[in-house]
Order: C-alpha cells, then sequence, then structure tokens
C-alpha cells in the first residue's frame, strides 16, 4: 500500500521547515538513501533521505512552501510493484489525514543524529494511515491543554504529564522545546491542588508580559512612512529565546581589562612560521578570536565550578568546554560550537571557524554544529565595538562579549605607558555562577590572554 513520506523533525526543538527544493519529481523511482529533499530550518537546510524504495506517486507540497510543520504528508510513495495512479489518487485524502508519525519519514543526511532520539520520526511503515491528532489534551482536572503533536508524544514517552509543562507557544501552546526543557527540570510547574467544591478556577496571568501588537506599534506611524518585512523563521527563533532569556536567567555582569601585546607578538610569529602550500597559501592564520576561543575554554578547565548549566533538577557540570562562537548571517546569527576546544591547537579552532562561518552564511551547518554548547563567545571588536553586554544562550551559565583591541594609556610602575588593551565583558547566569565564581573565571581568562604560551602546554 502507499507510503506517506512526512515532514521530518531534524532537530529536537524543531516545529516547522520550508520545503525549499524537490530533488525527485512524481514518476522518479527511487532506492533508499536516495536524496529526495531539500528542507530549510530556521539555522540550516539540510538534505534528506529516502527511506524505502519504491516510485513518487505525488507530490502534495510543492517546493518553495514554507511552515511545514513536522510530520505533514509532503509526498505519496508507491511501493514495489504497486499501481503508481492508485497511490496517487489516495494522495488527497492522504493530506488532509493525520499528522502522527503513521509512516517512515525521510532521515537527514547528517553524520550525527539529532541530539533527542525521540524528536526523530520512527522508521517503521504502518499497516494504515492514523487517524487526526486531536489539537489539545486534557489535564487530569479535566482542563485543555493546547500542544503540538510532536509535543504529546515527546511528553508521553518521558513520562511527564503535558499540564505540568509551561507552554511557550502561540497562546500558551506546549511545544517540543517546552518538553525538552522539562526533561532537565525546567519550566515544570508543580502539581496543581485540586479545587474546592464549587470554586471557579482563575484564568493564570500569562508568564510573561505580551508586548505591543503589530497594530498597535503600526498606529504610531503614518502610513506609507515604513515598509514591512515579514520575519523569518530565523528572526523569530532569535526574538523568542532572548527574551525568554532575559526573562527567566538572572543575567549579572563582569569586566576586565587584558594587555594583548604578549599576545599579539605570539600570533605574529605564529602566522610568520605557519607552512604554506606549493600556491604559497599558509595552512593556517591565527586571529585574536581564536586565542580568546582557546582561553575561555581552557579558563573553564581551570575553573571547573563555572563550567555548568543550571537545571531545576541539579546542576550539569561539564568535563568539556564546548565553546560556541557567535557568527553573523542574512538575516541573524548562529552559535556554531567548537567542541573539546580545550583539547585543540589553535590552527586547528582557526581553521574549525573558518569553515563554520563559511557553511553558516549558506545555512548549511547540521543541528549537531550549533545546539548545546557551555559557553560562548561573542566578538564584535572588528566592528570597533569597546564593549559592550551579551544575552545567555540557554543552556550556557556564562558567555563572553569581546571587545576591540586598541592602543591606550596605561599606567606600569608609575610611568604612563602604551598598551595594546582588550575590553571583554562576562555574563553570568546568577544561579549557577555566583559573583565570585564568575570573578575567578575572568581572571583565568585574563591571565591566559595576558600569558598566551600558557595556552600551549
Amino acid at each position: 500500500m502507499p507510503i506517506n513520506i512526512l515532514m521530518p523533525a531534524l532537530s529536537p526543538t524543531m516545529e516547522k521547515g520550508n520545503l525549499a527544493k524537490w530533488l525527485k519529481k512524481e514518476g522518479d523511482k527511487v532506492q533508499s538513501g536516495d536524496v529526495i529533499a531539500e528542507i530549510e530550518t530556521d539555522k540550516a537546510t539540510m538534505e534528506v533521505e529516502a527511506v524505502d524504495e519504491g516510485t513518487i506517486a505525488k507530490i502534495l507540497v510543492p517546493e518553495g512552501t514554507a511552515d511545514v510543520p513536522v510530520n505533514d504528508v509532503i509526498a505519496i510513495l508507491a511501493g514495489d510493484g504497486e499501481d503508481v495512479k492508485a497511490a496517487a489518487s489516495g494522495g488527497g485524502a492522504a493530506k488532509a489525514e493525520a499528522k502522527a508519525p503513521a509512516a517512515p519519514a525521510p532521515a537527514p543526511k547528517a553524520d550525527a543524529q539529532p541530539a533527542a532520539p525521540a524528536a526523530t520520526p520512527p522508521a517503521a511503515p504502518a499497516p494504515q494511515l492514523a487517524s487526526a491528532a486531536p489539537p489539545a489534551a486534557q489535564s487530569s482536572s479535566g482542563n485543555r491543554i493546547f500542544s503540538s503533536p510532536l509535543a504529546r508524544r515527546l511528553a508521553k514517552d518521558a513520562g511527564i504529564e503535558l499540564s505540568r509543562i509551561g507552554g511557550t507557544g502561540p497562546h500558551g501552546r506546549v511545544i517540543a522545546r517546552d518538553v525538552e526543557a522539562a526533561k532537565s527540570g525546567q519550566g515544570l510547574k508543580a502539581p496543581a491542588a485540586a479545587p474546592a467544591p464549587g470554586a471557579t478556577p482563575a484564568t493564570a496571568a500569562p508568564s510573561i508580559a505580551p508586548s505591543m501588537s503589530d497594530q498597535q506599534v503600526r498606529a504610531l506611524f503614518e502610513e506609507g512612512s515604513y515598509e514591512v518585512v515579514p520575519h523569518d523563521g530565523m528572526r523569530r527563533t532569535i526574538a523568542q529565546r532572548l527574551t525568554q532569556s532575559m526573562q527567566t536567567i538572572p543575567h549579572f555582569y563582569l569586566t576586565m581589562d587584558c594587555n594583548l601585546d604578549k599576545l599579539l607578538a605570539l600570533r605574529e610569529q605564529a602566522n610568520a612560521a605557519a607552512p604554506k602550500d606549493k600556491d604559497g597559501k599558509p595552512a593556517y592564520k591565527l586571529s585574536v578570536n581564536d586565542f580568546v576561543v582557546k582561553a575561555m575554554a581552557v579558563a573553564l578547565q581551570r575553573v571547573p565550578d563555572a563550567n555548568v548549566s543550571w537545571t531545576d533538577g541539579g546542576m550539569l557540570k561539564h568535563k568539556h568546554s564546548d565553546i560556541g562562537v557567535a557568527v553573523a548571517m542574512p538575516g541573524g546569527l548562529i552559535t556554531p560550537i567548537v567542541r573539546s576546544a580545550e583539547t585543540l591547537t589553535l590552527s586547528v579552532i582557526s581553521n574549525r571557524m573558518k569553515d563554520f562561518a563559511a557553511r553558516a552564511r549558506t545555512r548549511k551547518l547540521k543541528p549537531d554544529e550549533y545546539q548545546g554548547g557551555t559557553s560562548a563567545v561573542s566578538n564584535l571588536g572588528m566592528f570597533g565595538i569597546k564593549d559592550f553586554t551579551a544575552v545567555i544562550n540557554p543552556p550556557h551559565a556564562t558567555i563572553l562579549a569581546v571587545g576591540t583591541g586598541e592602543q591606550r594609556a596605561i599606567v606600569r610602575d608609575g610611568k604612563v605607558e602604551v598598551a595594546n588593551m582588550m575590553s571583554v565583558t562576562l555574563s553570568c547566569d546568577h544561579r549557577a555562577v555566583d559573583g565570585a565564581l564568575g570573578a575567578e573565571l575572568l581572571g583565568a581568562f585574563r591571565q591566559l590572554i595576558e600569558n598566551p604560551m600558557t595556552m600551549m602546554v
């Protein structure tokens, strides 16, 4: 019987995706492992493979379609020996059927699996199409709980009651991201007490105060004096995550000045000694930011109590320093992660970051390359910014904002001298990193930056 091809979940938090391009057309035969489509998420474009063999009987979602929900049927595959026309004629009915994971979905063509296996649609075909999943569940008290189908499945697999999960989707809807957070103890509500007989339940106030509506903002400006640029998925995700971060994480900030004189001298010496290929191209070209990433990674190893992530259930104390580095890209930014950066040489960090930056700008990063991490670096020095504060990106407990390196007058041994200085500001999650601990981490970072040879031994 016909096999439904579903919109895959390419990451644990993915709710919708854009069907950018079909690489197969109706009537084409496909083998297991053939790349059949390109899917765009808010941060990346990924190729998708077929799981089963057969013939593309009908394409239900044309290429270029935006915001296709995960587990929607996007095409019909006729199995070997099956009547293709008959399978195609059932495509309309399949489109209207459930979005529950009843048939194999294409698997993302990636070297690593997504972080949460529960978010990946099942690969085993079901004997028949599933009935439509209900738009809302009910709590034990009978109240409706609005949630996405994927969120309900993840909550069921994790054994978490939906009524205990705080929803961050539209109108408080519970989405997959909320379930993933609840697994680690974040965002869980206390079990509700039974209402007194005859009592009328009060409407709960929203946890996040609403911002001005679209119409309220437009009313402040003269019609025709502006152009409306619709938000894409990336911009919406950035806005939601950073708003949530500032409203739920108690930030505090620590600033230090670092002397770059020794670092710049070592950098010049290292770059001059870089081996060259037959075309005269050096094997690496170190930047100040490469030293910053390495220093942050080593500092977290020297101050392990700061290499943590906060959860309501307990502190996650990380063994390695996985450093995210903010990279600007069209429409927003992304933070690819240098894994176990404390173990890498500066040249490896440099070349890895160049590769990440190039692929980030074309949205070719895989989810496992930008999700997670233990801390992050945001560098605006190349724009001449002296100092700034950065917003913590959960699950990190810290982020380092790096300003420009510049010549300043300093006093040394009672004499005024000129030195190359750089201001850095550490944002800390006060739940996980107290003031003294944050100061210790920043002090360890400065010691490494001002004595860069110690990073190499």
